[in-house]
């Protein structure tokens, strides 16, 4: 995890049933602590623990940089994204109780291509109805406005504000592969046999950001007419684009170091 608590103060606002969540990077830890936590986790998100631990053992450390660096991206606009998804997936350990089973960024096409399906998927065990998903949608933007506020609410809005069959089954297929299989066969009876009911479902819009847009989530709250609660997060770094670089060159010196 990316350890967001030691570097963001938090403010929670209820809007109707719903939360807004906000959270300011405070400069000083973020300069102390805040970056070398998101970089320490960034590695993890390209390449499995164990695939680094078996170049690290034939091939030694400058392998494994060399390895790491190549799944990740170049572009200033696929950084950000990738970020983005990285951060959010660290608040929805961290705060909300669901774990992310499996880190998209891993099995990416190619390392300047967003991919496709629900940003994020979480689950948990509940006792009450068995199992619990967020669907999620995470936006990364220097400065955000309301026609990505907008997009967010249409992409948790599709497949009835379900998780996607493709995301499902993705999912499912790397858990399947990785020898996750009591969590993968929970996953193929709700796409396969079983609808998820709307009280198994909760949405997350998760909005990495340089400014604050907290009025126009707060606006997007209070027009949504559904009955999935709904959690959006702010987590704002005013200094956006400066992070974002500094993340990742700090995930290439790592790597380089004896």
């Amino acid at each position: 995890m990316a350890d967001i608590k030691s570097w963001c103060g938090e403010t929670v606002t209820k809007v109707k049933t719903h939360s807004l969540i906000y959270l300011e990077a405070d400069a000083a830890a973020l300069a102390s602590t805040g970056v070398a936590s998101v970089a320490a986790v960034v590695p993890g998100h390209y390449a499995a623990p164990g695939r680094i631990a078996d170049i690290l053992r034939r091939l030694g450390k400058p392998a494994v940089a060399d390895y790491v660096q190549t799944k990740l991206p170049q572009g200033a606009k696929s950084r950000s994204g990738d970020l983005g998804e990285i951060l959010a997936t660290s608040y929805v350990s961290e705060f909300t109780g669901y774990s992310v089973a499996v880190f998209k960024l891993r099995w990416s096409d190619h390392r300047e291509m967003a991919m496709r399906g629900d940003d994020i998927l979480g689950i948990r065990l509940d006792p009450k109805v068995a199992v619990k998903f967020l669907k999620g949608e995470v936006k990364s933007r220097a400065a955000l406005g309301k026609k990505t506020v907008d997009e967010a609410r249409t992409a948790l809005a599709s497949s009835n504000g379900r998780p996607t069959p493709h995301a499902l089954a993705f999912v499912a297929d790397r858990l399947f592969e990785t020898g996750e299989m009591a969590l993968a066969e929970v996953i193929d009876q709700f796409q396969l046999k079983v609808r998820i009911e709307i009280n198994q479902l909760s949405h997350l819009m998760f909005m990495f950001t340089g400014n604050n847009p907290s009025a126009l989530l707060t606006a997007n709250l209070n027009a949504y007419n559904g009955k999935i609660p709904q959690f959006a997060v702010v987590l704002r770094v005013s200094t956006h684009q400066a992070f974002i670089k500094q993340v990742f060159d700090k995930v290439i010196a790592d790597g380089k170091q004896p």
